[in-house]
């Protein structure tokens, strides 16, 4: 028979571990965070958001497991860091790189009217798109100049 009580307090010592791995880890996550530079977070491609939730996941492995100990949670964080400084090193230095690892924005629609195939490339619909036309402003698709599919997934709209 299931002991319920444990689903709600095993004991003290884990409360305890808790607390100062996980304030060491937060503190240790920023550091590496500090110094890796702005970008380590932003979401600017897939690659970036890959990262950024990996890097929240390990967090968690650390702070929830007790098999994870501190420092490989730490050599973890400095890992992925480490990974997406180099991914972005390459990208930026060498263009065919940088093709290779984030996708190309993409025209959903130019002057009024619906680029039908890069919708469906895209697995977008109309109404989609009509909805970003809506948040920026804009009443109708013949108010806008282009709406474009950027690489971070997020839909520009120039009006």
């Amino acid at each position: 028979m299931m002991d319920f009580s444990e689903m709600f307090y095993q004991n003290a010592e884990a409360l305890v571990r808790t607390l100062i791995v996980g304030t060491l880890a937060y503190i240790t996550l920023i550091f590496f965070l500090r110094i890796s530079g702005k970008r380590t977070l932003a979401k600017l491609n897939a690659f970036d958001l890959v990262v950024t939730v990996a890097l929240g996941s390990t967090l968690s492995s650390v702070l929830l497991q007790e098999s994870i100990a501190l420092a490989e949670g730490a050599v973890a964080f400095a890992f992925l860091i480490s990974a997406q400084y180099v991914i972005t090193f390459g990208s930026v230095h060498w263009r065919s790189f940088a093709r290779m690892i984030r996708a190309e924005p993409s025209l959903l629609a130019h002057d009024g009217v619906f680029c039908e195939e890069t919708l469906t490339r895209q697995r977008l619909t109309k109404d989609e798109v009509m909805s970003a036309v809506r948040a920026s402003g804009a009443d109708s698709l013949d108010q806008v100049r282009n709406v474009v599919l950027e690489s971070d997934g997020s839909i520009s709209v120039v009006k």
